[in-house]
């Protein structure tokens, strides 16, 4: 194939350079450019193997692939992201085999630059294809990084053949001179370190835990809820002085189906009748994973607090990992019946244990999504487990106000991380619920790999990364809104509890924010629902189950439940 006049080798040379070091110098640009970003690099990265030295098949099939990858874009303009990234990553297969291929057969004038460039976008496909959500910043690096060097491969390649006659020998424009071949090689082999250290780096940040055989529940469930089916001996993060025990056991969902929900168990050892903690975590993820039961710090994981203080008193903890985490099926994440349920099922499980001797006293706690469950857990006792003495609920920092919550969220760009886990448990759970009518097309990838991470995972920081950096909302419309917003109505905690409750609130929270908190508040004790609700001024989300004058007053609170005080007989905001 005839090589093109020097000046346009060079021109498409410095292009490549200049629209490589652009990206590289903004991996973060707005969403929707970086999607442009990504096809105009593509393109002109198979355009610029055009005029590089090589058999004219290995200079084609990348143009091809190229042409072919922004042609299907044209045609179907409405692609989803997930399209995308297979074409840009098929592009990369394409361009690394014809490099390796010609390298082999030893058609190319730097074998070895071939088959190390061909190696190094080879492993960059397959990272694209490990990050689906990060691949469109991923791959707009990718090629940008690869327009760079080819950009400089170009350049070494007009120079040095700029003493060469062209049209006298095609040997002469194929192979570079061995300086040319150094350099050339010394950028190929950076490259395929690059992405070796892109693929050990997606290794080390892929480590969502698998449930093994535990979760699997034996054939023939009980009709009744709240059966034991299974417990073994659980030791991780079990506090010296105690003994714990993993455990699966039936429960209900909304429709009065018989599920299974597993949880943990951890008692003083050698403890008889111990009052009980009926722990209701916050958010650890959506993915089946994701359950407290299967992480590394069970209990540090859903924010609980005062773990060792409660051990300390005497008080046995009983912690539902909610039906779906663990355990097949879908997470009822802020569906209070079926938070509620599971939480109370836990501890009529846990008393079927024959290692430990439990009390009659339960008090429930939760944070956040789990305060959500603790309120639900307390309103639905006295019907779904009267056989229960709930002697008082405490909710820090609840999911209280769903509609309010999920309309807030909707405008913070982390926001929705936690909106798509909601998102998912409606839809999963509602036909009517539809996930294309809240979430724009091109996040759809975003939010599926939201929900796939735990928070817990390192790779979670991925998705607030591009959470963060999204030009635009990821929701077409609020999640506050529609059908969505209407079931989240039917579960903000309205049932009257009739044990005390405590309800405390950090008033430098971002997330479940103060002004919604108060409403509830308000709201719930104009409807004759006593409530001892408690503001920390410098605690936020997370900080306030860190917070030292909380862990106090709930441990204060919890003493005088257990010891059957009387508590507040109206509001009280302190």
């Amino acid at each position: 194939m005839t090589q093109p006049p020097r000046w346009v080798t060079f021109v498409i040379a410095i292009t490549c350079i200049l629209a490589g070091l652009y990206v590289v110098l903004r991996p973060f640009l707005a969403w929707g450019l970086l999607i442009f970003v990504v096809i105009g690099a593509i393109l002109l990265t198979g355009f610029a193997h055009v005029f590089s030295p090589g058999p004219w098949w290995a200079r084609v099939l990348p143009a091809a692939a190229a042409v072919g990858v922004v042609a299907t874009i044209l045609i179907y303009p409405g692609m989803t992201i997930s399209l995308l990234v297979l074409l840009a990553a098929a592009s990369l297969i394409i361009t690394a085999l014809s490099r390796m291929i010609g390298a082999v057969r030893g058609r190319h004038g730097d074998r070895y630059a071939s088959m190390v460039s061909g190696l190094a976008a080879l492993l960059l496909a397959v990272t694209a294809l490990a990050w689906p959500d990060a691949t469109v910043f991923l791959v707009a690096t990718i090629f940008g990084v690869y327009l760079v060097l080819f950009g400089v491969e170009l350049l070494v390649h007009v120079w040095r053949g700029a003493r060469s006659d062209r049209d006298s020998s095609t040997a002469a424009s194929i192979v570079p001179s061995r300086g040319a071949r150094v350099r050339t090689g010394v950028a190929a082999s950076l490259a395929l370190v690059g992405s070796i250290a892109l693929v050990a780096g997606g290794l080390a940040l892929s480590g969502t835990p698998q449930p093994d055989g535990f979760y699997t529940p034996p054939d023939g469930l009980p009709p009744q809820a709240g059966v034991l089916l299974s417990a073994q001996v659980f030791t991780r993060d079990v506090p010296a002085g105690a003994e714990g025990w993993r455990i699966l056991y039936t429960t209900t969902n909304g429709d009065d189906e018989i599920i299974t929900a597993s949880g943990l168990v951890i008692a003083p050892a050698d403890a008889t009748r111990s009052p009980v903690i009926a722990w209701a975590h916050g958010t650890t993820g959506f993915a089946r994973g994701c359950a407290p039961s299967l992480l590394e710090h069970p209990f540090v994981a859903g924010g609980m607090p005062a773990t060792e203080d409660a051990l300390a008193a005497g008080w046995s903890i009983v912690a539902t990992d909610y039906p779906g985490l663990g355990t097949t099926g879908v997470q009822p994440y802020l569906i209070g019946q079926g938070e509620g349920r599971a939480v109370l099922d836990a501890v009529r499980a846990a008393r079927q244990l024959e290692s430990i001797s439990l009390a009659e006293e339960t008090v429930i706690w939760g944070h956040s999504q789990g305060g959500h469950a603790s309120l639900w857990a307390g309103g639905l006792a006295s019907t779904y487990a009267p056989e229960l003495t709930i002697s008082g609920v405490a909710a820090m920092a609840p999911a209280s106000d769903l509609p309010v919550l999920l309309e807030a969220i909707a405008d913070q760009p982390v926001g929705s991380v936690f909106g798509s886990f909601a998102l998912a448990a409606y839809a999963g759970t509602y036909d009517d619920v539809a996930t294309t009518d809240y979430v724009r097309p091109g996040a759809h990838i975003m939010m599926q790999e939201m929900q796939s991470r735990c928070l817990t995972d390192a790779s979670s920081l991925v998705s607030i990364a591009t959470a963060l950096s999204a030009d635009a909302s990821v929701w077409a419309q609020s999640p506050g809104d529609g059908a969505l917003g209407e079931h989240a109505e039917r579960y903000v905690p309205r049932l009257l509890i009739s044990a005390p409750v405590f309800l405390a609130q950090g008033l430098t929270d971002t997330l479940v924010v103060p002004a919604m908190q108060q409403g509830y508040v308000s709201e719930r004790c104009a409807a004759g629902q006593v409530i001892d609700y408690r503001e920390y001024p410098d605690a936020d989300h997370m900080g306030l189950v860190a917070d030292q004058t909380l862990l106090d007053d709930l441990m204060s609170w919890t003493t005088d439940r257990f010891a059957g005080q009387s508590a507040a007989t109206e509001c009280a905001r302190g």
